[in-house]
């Protein structure tokens, strides 16, 4: 593990989880960021998420829309950086959810095969690339990301119920009385964005 993931706070995360489009400026860091809230508010501890793109530049901004769109609900992407995603981030990711099937090629070929899911496949409990994606709002409206916003919140929510059953819950049970467990507190829950703000 590099210095710069070990410095980022992945190492010691009970379960890790990282979503992933395009250019990681849009749909994966709000995706990030709806997920991170989510956690807490499950009081998940130790859990890791992260966001990235698969024709990503590293270190650029969100997009104004998807700012707009998360401040709007509360959030902040204002200290967003975009990461491109590689051999490292698949290797280190409990659970890869993506926007769009291409996004679940690109991780199956960095070596994600059997925990890579699109979003919203995964949240409907089909197959990992069974049904539509997120579309891509970019260059699109205000409005065009307020419905992509409140359709990741829809999804996020949904997939948790499963990431709750096949990960939350068995890591749990498998800790012994008074052991700190990933369902044990929301201070633990990590986040880039959060980290940022």
């Amino acid at each position: 593990m590099t210095k710069a993931l070990e410095e980022s706070g992945m190492h010691g995360a009970d379960f890790k989880l990282l979503f992933v489009c395009t250019g990681n400026t849009c749909r994966s860091p709000m995706a990030q960021i709806i997920a991170a809230r989510s956690a807490g508010q499950r009081g998940w501890a130790k859990v890791d998420i992260r966001s990235a793109g698969v024709s990503a530049f590293r270190g650029g901004s969100a997009s104004e829309g998807a700012r707009l769109a998360a401040e709007g609900r509360g959030l902040t992407l204002d200290g967003h950086e975009s990461t491109p995603l590689d051999t490292e981030l698949v290797a280190w990711a409990d659970l890869i959810l993506t926007m769009g099937p291409n996004h679940v090629e690109v991780a199956e070929a960095l070596g994600g095969r059997d925990k890579v899911w699109m979003l919203s496949a995964y949240a409907d409990m089909g197959g990992p690339t069974e049904g539509a994606g997120v579309t891509d709002p970019f260059g699109g409206d205000p409005q065009i990301y307020r419905e992509c916003f409140e359709a990741l919140e829809g999804l996020v929510q949904d997939a948790f119920f499963r990431v709750e059953a096949e990960f939350i819950k068995p890591r749990r049970e498998s800790l012994g009385p008074g052991d700190e467990s990933p369902g044990s507190s929301a201070e633990s829950v990590s986040s880039k964005e959060e980290n940022a703000t």
